[in-house]
Parts: C-alpha cells; sequence; structure tokens
C-alpha cells in the first residue's frame, strides 16, 4: 500500500507539471512580442515603411520647388529677377558667388561684393523682360530730359554698358539697341576681338560679355567718365536653363567687372553716378 500511495503522488506531481508546461507554452503563443528596451522596432517592415514614405515626401518637395523654378524659368526667361529690389539683389550676387566659388575666404569674398546702393530698383518696370522689351526698360530709367541716342565727344565713352552672358547674345542686343544708333553715335559691339573704339565714331551704348569689357577697360580703349548706367542681361537664360548668374565663367567675371575700382568709383560720384539695372 506504501508503494501504490507513493506511484499515485508521484503520477499527480508529474501531471500538475506537465499542465504547467502547457499553460506557459500557450501564454507565449498569445502573448504580443514586447518592444525592445531601446526604444527601436527590430520589424524590418517597420523602418523600411517609414524611410520609403519620408523619402516620397522629400521627392515630392524636391518636385514642387522645380516646378516652381521651371514657372519662373519659362521662355528663356528668369521671371524672378525683375522682382528683385537692390537689397534682394545684392544678395542675391552675394549667394551665387559663394556657391559657385567655394574655394574663396570670406575676405577675397568681401573684396567682389557689389554693394545693395549700387543698384537701381527697376521692380516697377512691369512688362515682360523679353529682349524686344530692352528699348522700353532703358528708356523707363532714364534721367528725365535724357536722350539715349545722342554721345559723348570723346570717342569710346558711352553713356550706357550692357553686360551679356555670351557673344551671341551680345549680338542680338545689338539689334534689338538698333534704333539708339545714329550717323553720330553708335552702338558698341565690345565683344567683337578686334574693335578699335578710338577709331569708330563716338558710342552712346557699349555692349559685350564681362570679361571682354573689362579687358577695354585695362587697355584704356574704353572710357568710363562719361558712364551713367550698367545694364545686366540678368533675366535672360539659355537652352540649357543657364543665365548669366549660374555660370562661374560669367558670374565671376561680372563680379569682377563690376568691383574694378575705376568703377566703384564712378558708383559714388556726386555728378553722373553710375547706377547698375539687372533687366
Amino acid at each position: 500500500m506504501p508503494e501504490q500511495k507513493g506511484s499515485s503522488a508521484l503520477s499527480t506531481k508529474i501531471d500538475k507539471k506537465r499542465k504547467r508546461h502547457a499553460e506557459d507554452s500557450s501564454h507565449q503563443k498569445t502573448t504580443p512580442e514586447k518592444t525592445p528596451s531601446n526604444g527601436y522596432n527590430n520589424n524590418p517592415e517597420g523602418p523600411s515603411k517609414k524611410k520609403r514614405k519620408k523619402t516620397k515626401n522629400k521627392t515630392e518637395k524636391l518636385s514642387q520647388k522645380q516646378d516652381v523654378e521651371d514657372l519662373e524659368r519659362k521662355g528663356g526667361i528668369d521671371e524672378s529677377i525683375g522682382e528683385m529690389d537692390g537689397r534682394l539683389l545684392a544678395d542675391h550676387f552675394a549667394q551665387k558667388a559663394r556657391k559657385l566659388n567655394k574655394e574663396l575666404t570670406a575676405v577675397e569674398l568681401e573684396d567682389i561684393y557689389v554693394q545693395e546702393s549700387t543698384f537701381l530698383d527697376t521692380t516697377s518696370f512691369t512688362s515682360s523682360r523679353s529682349l524686344d522689351k530692352l528699348p522700353d526698360f532703358l528708356n523707363t530709367f532714364k534721367p528725365k530730359g535724357c536722350d539715349l541716342s545722342k554721345s559723348a565727344e570723346e570717342k569710346g565713352s558711352p553713356h550706357t554698358l550692357v553686360i551679356s552672358p555670351a557673344a551671341l547674345r551680345a549680338a542680338d542686343i545689338v539689334r534689338a539697341l538698333r534704333k539708339f544708333q545714329t550717323k553720330e553715335s553708335i552702338i558698341g559691339k565690345l565683344f567683337a576681338k578686334h574693335i578699335k573704339l578710338e577709331e569708330a565714331k563716338q558710342v552712346n551704348i557699349g555692349i559685350g560679355t564681362p570679361s571682354r569689357i573689362s579687358d577695354l577697360i585695362t587697355s584704356g580703349t574704353l572710357k568710363l567718365d562719361e558712364l551713367e548706367r550698367i545694364v545686366i542681361d540678368g533675366s535672360y537664360i539659355d537652352q540649357k536653363q543657364r543665365g548669366i548668374f549660374d555660370m562661374k565663367e560669367t558670374h565671376f567675371p561680372l563680379l569682377q567687372l563690376l568691383t574694378r575700382p575705376e568703377l566703384r568709383e564712378r558708383y559714388g560720384a556726386k555728378q553722373k553716378q553710375a547706377r547698375i539695372l539687372v533687366f
């Protein structure tokens, strides 16, 4: 009898242990997996889904930004340029200088900084900045009683300089401003390689690229005593959607030209003060 009783007790103990083990297994199957204590979900689907959503949002924002830029740059014209006053233009010039000339120090960038006060605010000109509107643009911002077709007696002394990003574009500008040319004064093609202004007639408006104009000033061929305005062909963009401010090979020479000591003196002159107009 004692042996039978011990066997029965052992059997009951084993049954209880099996039952408890079965309950533990069932609990493990039904209890959801806890998030690790580090706060990150180790489920590979979680981060991947969030990453895809973040990438999608970023792509949509870039697409929207590109759409805005495309709207502003249509028909070969960057419409945003015409909406910038002197302060915005000075900031735009400086931003482009930093972006395109990352090798320059802060001091070197300061040397080519164009002051806000040198710009003439042209935001009141609400017409398109297309080339056929350039004569109207010049007439709008000329002093009262000024005749743009007239020139100084001294040869090679234009009252207006128009700066273009390329020679072909400069040639188009010459044709657009032909109305200001007379028998006594001509539109100067400053982009021509063998131009000799000292042998030409009086020049009222000179048109050329930044580097070429700068070379003519250095050689003494182009004189600045009568200069009243510098017009930058800033709204024009080529087939590759690039303007004079977008390319280092044009923007840097432009800044070097605009900040020449001879021109800085003209900006601060009490009489016949030269100003920069961005078309």
